[in-house]
């Protein structure tokens, strides 16, 4: 396995910095945003680096989408379910307690299906590993349905600008899982790919090549299709936790990174931080 560059890759610019817990980096409305977990937020950031809190969760928020209409969806992770925040307010969305164990990520694609990840276990009882995750659907007019499983732990799901593939990480799997999307929204596994510790956030780019967060490798790679490490973000003392493709040109690799708690000074609530770097192909998809 190739190894982790030594120092941090001099293509990244601070951007955001003092999150408790930052997940579900998005590009939405000419700007970025996301999610901070443990302070039950949904952030936009200025062009300056200044975030805006855009509404607040009763419950603990990981996966971001975007409506049709523009109204951000989160999920939240512990109720088991999706909240909608729109003018400013947190509300319920899409009850999923009946399918799921924990919800993680999720992500809303160009006809506003949502995309959502169940780990398949309650994660306050601890980190199981094997197949118990699953994907579920939910849209508008039906019932939520689940549509993928046998996920060890899945975690960031990004879908293509086309709609037809959709591409999973599964963390405990130590690899991605790529899926054909069928007319009506459901999956097929087309098959696995990569082999990497721990992949948490991912997007698309244009060459179908897929950035991916590794936890434990403390770094941000970009893999080809056929598992190949084409280029690698390193942020040697901090776990690489999500990351999109944004910018006006989608050039701009936005990178959420997290110091382990550990090596966090006593009342520091410096935890998290979003990095940008200029990457040469552009996003492509959702996120």
């Amino acid at each position: 396995m190739e190894q982790a560059q030594s120092t941090t890759d001099r293509r990244l610019r601070p951007l955001l910095e003092g999150g408790r817990y930052f997940e579900a980096p998005r590009w939405h409305d000419h700007r970025p945003w996301l999610v901070d977990a443990r302070a039950r937020t949904l952030i936009s950031v200025t062009p300056e680096g200044t975030p805006e809190i855009v509404c607040t969760t009763e419950g603990v928020p990981a996966g971001l989408g975007f409506l049709q209409n523009g109204d951000a969806v989160v999920t939240d992770m512990h109720a088991r379910s999706l909240v909608r925040c729109a003018g400013g307010q947190a509300i319920h969305h899409a009850d999923l307690s009946k399918l799921t164990g924990t919800l993680d990520d999720m992500i809303v694609d160009a006809a506003g299906r949502a995309y959502v990840g169940d780990i398949g276990f309650d994660l306050k009882s601890g980190i199981k590993s094997g197949p118990y995750g699953r994907l579920i659907l939910v849209e508008a007019g039906r019932e939520p349905r689940i549509v993928a499983d046998g996920l060890n732990f899945p975690n960031g799901i990004a879908v293509s600008a086309d709609g037809r593939r959709l591409v999973v990480a599964e963390t405990n799997g130590d690899c991605l899982a790529s899926f054909h999307v069928r007319g009506d929204g459901s999956l097929e596994l087309d098959r696995r790919f990569g082999n990497f510790r721990t992949p948490d956030g991912i997007c698309l780019d244009r060459e179908q090549a897929v950035w991916v967060s590794l936890l434990e490798e403390n770094s941000f790679v970009r893999v080809a299709p056929d598992g190949r490490i084409l280029d690698r973000i390193a942020v040697p003392g901090r776990r690489a936790v999500a990351c999109v493709l944004g910018g006006e040109d989608r050039k701009t690799l936005f990178c959420v990174s997290m110091e382990p708690d550990q090596k966090t000074p006593a009342g520091s609530k410096a935890l998290s931080y979003v990095d940008a770097a200029v990457v040469e192909v552009p996003g492509a998809g959702y996120p």
